[in-house]
């Protein structure tokens, strides 16, 4: 094993049943650094264009970074992509937990699979061994039933780590996830179905050979950083309430999504924020024992961010093997569908982990045939009698169990809500969509980094891709002037401006989220502002796990090179510059109420703001493809 990786990735043939291993060099690894740049490389050199996301074609990767395993916080990740059943457009999804350390321990960098098992399988992985085995008996079921037959029928409790689709992948619902340990989710762009399509349940890992390290001196210096860092209150309460943390933030400054976007605000936040979660359904809340038995972890990482609840009593019980819900699902699942009901919401993401589904499109699809039906486009005779309305937190439980069995009218919201508008008729004014993914939980109205960040943004909408406005303002800049600088960025603007040295702040920290996207680093430990650690301590990091004399440089360049690469592959799909927009609602309807009312994102800054950036980025200004001296420059001229 070299440092930071073991030089071997595993190529599974699930039509011919065959598997064989790859051995790339040195320079390979140092030029894609693992993750979601190996994976597009598999992608553009060994798909064929225009394929079906659904059909045998499709090249589905699996890749973790060349830092995982190394015994720091944010590092356990693992990155998933494909062509997306969502989208058509590139598909990419990142997750954590203790599976993606496993993996390297087992003996793998990554898994790439082709073709389509005859019968339903999964992948059993075994300390540098590998064996494909039936799974028609796990067909079906549920996520937490599949961990213990697994782990049954492998004669392991202890182990194993195992990664799954579950029964809304199976039924190839759009926006299927996957899911290890039951509750951490590799969410976006439909990679569950993808998995689904091919009759392939899961990959099972067990191996206990941690990566070599090049300099333990200088790993131990970033380590102690990180936990200097997380004794700032920020930080510690960011452990203490999970992501839910930032939802009264963003309802502060009117970026709350409320009622399918048409507010920022949401008049009863705190009924589902960070304090409301930990003080009441978190596990061992009733005993004061949360700290103990409601948080969880990622491998090696000192923040313990993961919410466990538990509800025992009431029409909404939740079993704590299925996690708790973050920033995105209370947002999603709760003030898009105007549901304030903490209960009812923790038994939505329950149910989204249980059977495998994005909780951001999901809860947003919900949303959508919310307004459209109190609109009075959407009646009793498409949704089967049913009264679709804003508040109602039972409906949104019920939801998510039709769409991940594709019941009745759960069927067409199974599609996304762009293709049930399509499929339907109307609609298309409520959509928040970007490339047909639902919009996350921040808003672009009061983020206009992010108005130029979904758009242009290869796999539709996404917040983790690039940093937020705040940390660019003047108050963010005197906070984290150090990182910044470091980035090149000196020259900080009001969080609604999309002036072109805001583009520019987009553009750079957009490559630095890429190359952590590839190293597979997480984003609520690393970044550009707010986290434990920053560009400074990732040049670091690289050094001390595998020995290469890297720059910041060097690292934005790999971030670069990933989002070329996914520029590449969807020109190849018949993508281009008309394709990077935003929901006509982002600019036709202001908000309403709280701090952003009568806030909306300015159509003529935002066509000027990504026009500037196709021109920084050294992309043709009219379609929006890479130039072929930038394709070149970065290495990529033959894919």
């Amino acid at each position: 094993m070299a440092c930071g990786y073991t030089g071997r990735i595993l190529r599974v043939d699930l039509t011919g049943r065959t598997l064989e291993i790859d051995k790339p060099d040195e320079a390979f690894y140092r030029t894609y650094m693992g993750g979601s740049a190996l994976n597009l490389y598999y992608l553009l050199t060994e798909m064929d264009a225009k394929i079906d996301p659904l059909s045998p074609g499709n090249v589905l990767a699996f890749s973790v970074g060349t830092l995982t395993g190394a015994r720091v916080s944010g590092q356990s990740r693992l990155t998933i992509s494909a062509k997306s059943p969502l989208t058509g457009a590139v598909g990419d999804s990142q997750g954590g937990g203790f599976f993606p350390a496993k993996l390297k321990f087992a003996g793998f960098d990554a898994v790439i699979v082709k073709g389509r098992a005859d019968r339903p399988c999964y992948l059993f992985i075994d300390d540098g061994k590998a064996e494909l085995r039936d799974a028609s008996k796990l067909w079906g079921k549920t996520t937490e039933a599949v961990e213990a037959a697994i782990k049954d029928e492998l004669d392991d409790h202890e182990n194993l780590d195992i990664l799954q689709i579950g029964p809304a992948g199976e039924a190839g619902v759009r926006y299927a996830n996957v899911l290890s340990m039951c509750c951490r989710a590799n969410g976006r762009t439909g990679m569950g179905a993808v998995m689904g399509s091919k009759n392939f349940k899961a990959i099972v890992v067990r191996g206990f050979n941690e990566p070599e390290i090049a300099d333990r001196e200088l790993l131990k210096e970033v380590v102690r950083t990180g936990a200097q860092l997380y004794k700032k209150p920020e930080n510690s309460g960011f452990g203490k309430y999970g992501t839910a943390i930032v939802l009264g933030v963003n309802n502060g400054a009117g970026g709350l999504p409320t009622r399918n976007w048409q507010s920022g605000t949401f008049a009863t936040f705190e009924e589902i924020d960070g304090p409301a979660l930990y003080d009441t359904v978190l596990k061992g809340a009733a005993e004061g024992k949360q700290e103990s038995q409601g948080r969880d972890s990622c491998f090696s990482c000192i923040v313990r961010c993961k919410r466990v609840v538990e509800i025992k009593e009431g029409p909404h019980k939740v079993d704590p093997v299925f996690g708790g819900p973050e920033y995105e699902t209370l947002s999603t699942l709760g003030s898009y569908c105007g549901v304030d009901n903490l209960a009812a919401v923790c038994k939505a993401s329950e149910l989204c982990n249980k059977y495998g589904l994005d909780t951001i499109s999901c809860g947003a699809s919900i949303s959508w045939a919310m307004e459209a039906f109190e609109a009075g486009k959407l009646t009793t005779d498409h949704t089967g009698g049913l009264e679709i309305r804003f508040g109602d937190g039972a409906m949104v439980v019920k939801l998510v169990e039709m769409i991940a069995k594709r019941q009745g009218f759960g069927d067409v919201l199974a599609e996304g809500s762009a293709r049930a508008a399509e499929k339907l008729g109307f609609g298309e004014e409520f959509l928040i969509t970007s490339k047909k993914q639902e919009a996350p939980a921040h808003m672009p109205q009061v983020k206009r980094g992010l108005a130029l960040l979904y758009a242009m943004n290869p796999f539709g909408a996404d917040h983790m891709s690039a940093d937020h406005d705040p940390s660019y303002t003047l108050e963010g800049y005197k906070a984290f002037e150090e990182r910044l600088r470091y980035l090149g960025l000196s020259n900080p603007l009001h969080a609604y401006s999309l002036q072109p040295a805001k583009v520019e702040w987009v553009r750079r920290t957009q490559y630095l989220f890429g190359f952590m996207d590839s190293a597979n680093l997480c984003q609520l430990c690393w970044g550009a502002s707010w986290t434990l650690y920053g560009p400074q301590e990732m040049v670091k990091l690289v050094k001390a796990v595998t020995g290469w004399d890297v720059s910041i440089d060097e690292i934005l360049e790999v971030g670069e090179r990933r989002l070329v690469m996914m520029r590449m592959f969807n020109k190849r799909e018949g993508f281009d510059a008309t394709d990077d927009s935003l929901p006509a609602k982002f600019f036709d309807q202001p908000l309403k109420g709280g701090a952003s009312d009568g806030v909306a994102v300015d159509r003529n800054e935002f066509d000027a703001a990504l026009v500037e950036y196709y021109r920084q980025s050294g992309w043709d200004e009219n379609t929006g493809h890479p130039t072929s001296e930038t394709i070149s420059r970065l290495g990529l001229s033959g894919l």
